[in-house]
């Protein structure tokens, strides 16, 4: 039902669904979903849970992933998403946005939202996609404090420590850092841009009984694996956490490109989400009917055709 529905919302907080998905058998899969819309179609196909990726808020705003974005830009997409769905929602948390009483600011925020998990990451300001290059790390007890920080804050929230030590420190570097924010009060762990299968499963091998969370972003360091192979090297989640929207925009750069070219939408129309399509992903009607006031929309069916010219004439 509509998000408008009282009784049909979630009794349990968001953090206490999502440790429940985690529970279950299999893998926990978590595609980016960074709008409203984008929610309800990941929810449509099946999906029980969602990621909020950094990157695709900040894309989304034309901004770089550089660390620019706020605390209250993000909250602004949670809860478009969080009420969209009805899911939990996994939410990027970059570096927490400054030290400790900042990081307990932004979980106050992000749960207020409607958020059920967030990670936090050991880089400094200005931060990086964790496949690029030249990545500043903070000290690791320095991070550990924030994940700390971030434990004190939560009611509800999972939190996740994500750290991007492998590419300088290597596996024993990122291991020492992973086995610190554990003790500090993290409930998971990310190991970004691991390259190899081997990697993977070597900081599985070495976190034992430590839930794990794999990062499966294109055009980045680490090869394609599927959400089963993620599950047998001994991953308990994995995102996607850009690929919704680089398929929407390469979608919309089509788009544009055909209006200027052909100076109108004609030759796309079979590529669009048709009106009665839309409808039914917003529940249109469902809404609708909720106002008494409001006569049921009928949705025109297909696209009319211009007359012919010698029928004008």
């Amino acid at each position: 039902m509509p998000y408008v529905i009282g009784e049909d919302l979630p009794e349990a907080p968001a953090g206490a669904r999502f440790r429940a998905l985690l529970e279950r058998p299999g893998i926990l899969r978590l595609p980016g979903a960074h709008t409203g819309m984008a929610a309800l179609l990941a929810k449509g196909a099946g999906f029980e849970a969602l990621y909020m990726s950094g990157a695709a808020m900040s894309a989304n705003m034309g901004l770089p992933d550089l660390g620019m974005i706020t605390v209250d830009d993000v909250c602004w997409y949670i809860r478009q998403v969080a009420r969209a769905s009805a899911l939990p929602v996994l939410v990027d948390g970059d570096t927490g946005y400054g030290e400790a009483l900042n990081v307990m600011h932004m979980v106050r925020a992000f749960e207020e939202a409607g958020a059920a998990a967030v990670h936090l990451e050991d880089q400094l300001l200005p931060k990086k996609c964790g496949h690029l290059n030249d990545k500043k790390l903070a000290d690791p007890h320095d991070m550990a404090a924030k994940v700390a920080a971030a434990r004190k804050a939560r009611r509800h929230l999972y939190v996740i420590a994500r750290t991007d030590a492998a590419a300088s420190e290597g596996m024993d570097g990122a291991v020492a850092r992973a086995k610190l924010y554990i003790e500090a009060g993290a409930d998971a762990i990310f190991p970004e841009a691991l390259v190899t299968a081997e990697m993977f499963r070597e900081f599985a091998r070495r976190m034992p009984g430590v839930k794990l969370l794999a990062n499966m972003t294109e055009f980045g360091r680490t090869p394609f694996f599927t959400d089963r192979e993620f599950e047998e090297m001994g991953y308990a989640m994995v995102i996607w956490p850009v690929s919704a929207l680089r398929v929407a925009n390469k979608a919309m750069e089509e788009l544009y490109a055909a209006i200027n070219r052909d100076g109108g939408t004609h030759r796309m129309v079979d590529r669009m989400q048709t009106r009665a399509e839309l409808y039914q992903t917003i529940r249109y009607h469902e809404y609708e009917a909720l106002d008494a006031t409001l006569v049921k929309t009928v949705i025109p069916e297909g696209m009319p055709q211009r007359e012919s010219e010698g029928a004008a004439r």
